[in-house]
């Protein structure tokens, strides 16, 4: 025979289950159904850096592909900051990208969009926890208030990929709006950031800037990958499953997952040899 002949997916004539896409999947949704009673939006992020141990150096595991790490199993720690060479590829990159799926005839995916904000973020002590934080955001130019909310973590997946230069981590939060706080804040960061969206996801690639009590500035450089709509993804969580609900509505949350880990893995992915 010169050729290979149809192939079946398998004995059952289906494809098997991909249990590294379910685990996150299964995460994010215990995370979304098991949140605390409050009001506010539930945000689904990936950020891309690197996974290190307490010593320094990267996390070395024995084994030879992408991995999720049991939460809490391995005494490591996540850095998303990158090096400003590392921030100039990912910016070129996109860039790239945003342009050529812009051209007529582009047919590999849906365009992207460009947004170039300018933000400074203000911390105030919480009244109810003292590790909590609450943020309000404003535009750098006008001063005009974006946001302020308390962040609530809720749990968090570190990805290992022994093949790849950058690690990744899926977190969840609860962002809870609540009313401007009164005093002086404990620290700023601002943040130039370039906002590209594609589709249901924002990836946004941010050069920030923090200033602690001291007035020592540190600068930072992340990328993160965030579901764009809260609303969306609070739905399909709660139709995950449904036998009640129509085939492509329980599905839909599988789906959403799918494509955002498949972004998250590109990402890492195309890290370049200017990330340490």
């Amino acid at each position: 025979m010169s050729s290979l002949p149809p192939l079946s997916l398998s004995i059952l004539g289906v494809e098997p289950l991909d249990e590294f896409i379910k685990e996150i999947a299964d995460f994010i949704h215990h995370m979304i159904i098991s949140r605390p009673d409050l009001p506010g939006n539930v945000e689904v992020e990936a950020k891309i850096g690197l996974l290190r141990e307490r010593g320094g150096g990267r996390l070395s595991l024995p084994v030879l592909v992408e991995t999720i790490l049991t939460p809490d199993s391995i005494d490591c720690r996540f850095e998303s900051n990158m090096t400003a060479a590392q921030h100039k590829h990912f910016n070129t990159l996109l860039n790239e990208l945003k342009i050529s799926s812009s051209q007529p005839g582009y047919a590999s995916s849906s365009p992207l969009d460009y947004h170039h904000l300018r933000l400074v973020d203000s911390f105030y002590p919480s009244e109810t926890n003292d590790r909590e934080k609450i943020r309000v955001t404003r535009d750098e130019k006008s001063g005009a208030v974006i946001e302020c909310m308390r962040k609530i973590r809720l749990g968090d997946l570190n990805i290992y990929s022994p093949k790849r230069l950058a690690d990744w981590r899926v977190s969840v939060n609860l962002e809870v709006p609540c009313s401007h706080p009164v005093g002086s804040s404990t620290h700023q960061r601002k943040k130039d950031r370039m906002s590209y969206s594609h589709e249901e996801f924002n990836i946004d690639l941010t050069q920030v800037t923090s200033t602690n009590q001291s007035g020592t500035p540190e600068i930072l450089h992340e990328l993160e990958l965030e579901i764009a709509r809260p609303a969306l993804l609070l739905l399909t969580a709660s139709k995950r499953g449904d036998m009640n609900a129509p085939e492509n509505e329980r599905n839909a949350f599988d789906e959403l997952i799918r494509a955002f880990v498949n972004n998250a893995r590109i990402l890492a992915r195309n890290a370049s040899d200017s990330w340490h």
